[in-house]
């Protein structure tokens, strides 16, 4: 059953506090590699890939318009140390623990990253 919420900065917090724990971040992606990016609902013409704390709250976004998807696992530090520096230089947000609703946070990758530090 997911933790999240309608409160978007609950469910960010939850974000960070998980994947601590668990050293690990969920993304989805298809059969040919490609990572699930959409245009950011915040910030006009920018992209948000969107991630998650829990294969669950992932796996759930993976059916209609995004069926094709399914939730891959990435290791914490890669996200941080390697995605962040590769979506920052491609200006690309990130998106952290949507909701049922595909509410929440959008975030610059550098902003990401300083919530590990």
């Amino acid at each position: 059953m997911t933790k999240l919420t309608a409160d978007i900065n609950a469910n960010c917090e939850l974000f960070v506090t998980e994947t601590k724990e668990t050293l690990t971040v969920w993304g989805l992606c298809n059969e040919e590699g490609d990572w699930l990016s959409v245009d950011s609902s915040e910030f006009e013409n920018s992209e948000v890939m969107p991630f998650w704390s829990a294969q669950e709250d992932a796996s759930e976004h993976c059916a209609d318009e995004w069926a094709e998807f399914s939730a891959v696992e990435i290791p914490l530090d890669v996200f941080v140390e390697d995605w962040m520096i590769t979506l920052s230089e491609d200006g690309v947000l990130v998106g952290l623990n949507w909701n049922n609703q595909l509410e929440g946070v959008e975030k610059e990758p550098a902003d990401v990253a300083k919530m590990y530090l």
